[in-house]
């Protein structure tokens, strides 16, 4: 479907674009003829991915910018008019935080932060954008959630509350805009092989804790190929899906928590414990690009991180340091 696709002339704005799968769907948008919106903090990853972008068939620009600031919503929308000449068509909510450890480690406001990013900035967005749509009879919204939005991962707490608001919030504006001939898709991917390992923040045993997230996170029997994963989401957008589970892990995931709760949350107690412990001296916020480098090249990890490793470098995520 890439280049001939009904979304030719639409116009998108994805948040989280810079890198990641932000960036490949922006690249499956591009590729099909939409003019594209990239948005994130970090102005040379949007300079990188812009130059990456180019030449496809449709056009891209973007706009830095801190995405739980209160006048962002009004600045993104003004800035796509100023560049494209036209409304969001397309609004894809994609920008995330994740934050790995046990919660004796975590803050009260590592839960404030994710919820502002992935619930509260997604919900001001579409709020901003839905005049313009609703006047027109059309749009589409596309919400990126996670497994973790329906089954409570172990060590990811401030993410998974998150995933849950967003995953209710998504869903519940599916049911009202639907009248009004906007059409949400709640996306609910499993592990994706973006090389996000190196944005995370980890805390307790920092060094553990991303070890066995950055492995899981990189086999490709428990991940999946985030460029697949793109794609499917943007051909989830053109046909109209509601919700798209990625991976058969997630959908067994998801499937035996709504049947069996009571036996997934014994498979998940069990899990937790046998996590990292916080340590004596449990850490916080330590950013994934540091706790990488803290391994031995050719070690254990570094041995099964290497797709993960090739996925961060492929997708503009940040290097060890």
């Amino acid at each position: 479907m890439r280049g001939r696709s009904d979304l030719a002339g639409r116009t998108a704005l994805v948040t989280g674009s810079s890198r990641g799968l932000g960036l490949l769907i922006a690249d499956e948008l591009t590729a099909r003829g939409c003019r594209v919106m990239l948005c994130a903090r970090d102005e040379l990853a949007l300079e990188r991915a812009v130059r990456r972008l180019r030449g496809r068939p449709g056009e891209v620009a973007a706009t830095a910018c801190d995405l739980v600031a209160a006048d962002t919503p009004t600045r993104l929308l003004a800035a796509v008019r100023d560049r494209f000449g036209a409304e969001v068509d397309l609004l894809v909510n994609n920008a995330g935080l994740i934050q790995v450890g046990p919660v004796t480690s975590l803050q009260e406001q590592d839960f404030r932060r994710a919820h502002e990013l992935m619930v509260m900035a997604p919900l001001r967005l579409v709020q901003a954008a839905l005049p313009a749509m609703r006047a027109r009879g059309a749009g589409s919204i596309v919400m990126i959630g996670s497994i973790g939005g329906k089954v409570p991962a172990p060590h990811l707490l401030p993410y998974v509350t998150a995933k849950f608001g967003l995953t209710g919030l998504s869903e519940g504006l599916a049911a009202e805009l639907a009248p009004h001939g906007i059409r949400v898709t709640t996306v609910v991917p499993g592990l994706m092989r973006t090389g996000s390992q190196t944005a995370a923040e980890f805390a307790g045993q920092a060094d553990r804790e991303y070890a066995w997230f950055a492995t899981a996170a990189s086999l490709p029997l428990l991940s999946t190929d985030a460029g697949r994963a793109a794609r499917r989401i943007v051909r989830a957008v053109e046909t109209g899906r509601r919700e798209l589970l990625l991976t058969p892990l997630a959908q067994v995931a998801a499937r035996a928590h709504g049947l069996a709760p009571a036996t997934a949350g014994r498979l998940l107690t069990l899990t937790a414990r046998l996590l990292p412990s916080a340590g004596a001296a449990p850490e916080h916020g330590v950013p994934g690009s540091r706790a990488a480098a803290r391994h031995r090249p050719g070690g254990p990890v570094d041995r099964l991180t290497v797709l993960g490793r090739r996925a961060a470098r492929a997708h503009n995520e940040p290097p060890a340091s």
